[in-house]
């Protein structure tokens, strides 16, 4: 008298489980839609690059080459530790990857061995590269002055394969860039709705993107900047997935907890 009932109740709810998952339809999961699978040749204007200026507690990494190496093995030093790690997900509390170079005191300066203080602060690295080439020729005869960054860091959140915050190898990193390194979206993220939060001027940015879009190629903020933060929301397919994730599992627990009590119920004490 009482399993009838309780089989027809989990059946039901079994039901409702299954049209919860199946019945979800995942949209717009195509980049790029608006061009058609026929074009054969299409060109756009694509988005301005503007170098990134360096900030306080950025980290540099200068080398200086001359004929003789061992003249500015000091000074190369700095740069060596961990650079190997570049492209990866960065690690450490610092997020900085333990990363080596040479940081940007809060005044915008960094302390060059023998060459000594140089103002860093709302530069390119191409220009500071060439201010100290010019310092290096007053100690060493030719020069070839390196100036990159070492923790131009990127932060991927959200739906993506591998979120983390990653250490780019280079200075012109585009938002396709990123979440590749990422591991592209998966199939929950949510495509048309892509944020990026960018830090500027003590104030912070919110610029969404959509990547069924070609018109992405053209946003002033294609181009990535230090410290930017991407974050892929999740769509309703996930939250359903999630959802009916718990129904199953409340489920499970109700019929077993059920079926126990039956069982204890029918025990002849």
């Amino acid at each position: 008298m009482i399993r009838q009932p309780l089989a027809h109740h989990f059946f039901f709810i079994g039901i409702c489980v299954l049209l919860c998952t199946s019945c979800v339809t995942t949209k717009n999961v195509t980049y790029f839609r608006d061009l058609p699978d026929t074009i054969k040749l299409r060109t756009m204007e694509k988005a301005a690059f503007y170098a990134p200026v360096i900030q306080p507690d950025d980290i540099l990494q200068v080398s200086i080459q001359t004929l003789d190496p061992a003249a500015t093995a000091l000074l190369n030093q700095q740069n060596t530790a961990n650079w190997q790690v570049t492209g990866t997900p960065a690690t450490g509390s610092s997020g900085s990857g333990g990363v080596s170079g040479y940081l940007v005191d809060k005044e915008g300066y960094v302390l060059l061995p023998l060459i000594g203080k140089v103002l860093v602060k709302g530069k390119t690295t191409d220009k500071v590269r060439d201010e100290i080439r010019d310092k290096a020729a007053e100690y060493y005869k030719d020069p070839v002055v390196n100036v990159r960054f070492a923790n131009f860091k990127i932060t991927v959140l959200g739906e993506v394969a591998r979120p983390s915050t990653y250490v780019m190898p280079n200075e012109k990193v585009t938002l396709l860039d990123a979440l590749g390194m990422a591991g592209d979206l998966t199939i929950y993220g949510k495509r048309e709705n892509v944020l990026l939060i960018r830090e500027k001027e003590g104030k912070k940015e919110f610029v969404r993107f959509n990547l069924n879009n070609s018109q992405l190629f053209t946003s002033p903020y294609y181009y990535l900047q230090q410290g930017d933060v991407v974050y892929v929301e999740p769509n309703k397919a996930r939250i359903v997935a999630t959802d009916a994730a718990r129904l199953r599992t409340i489920t499970i627990i109700t019929s077993v907890t059920t079926l126990l009590a039956i069982l204890i119920s029918r025990i002849k004490f």
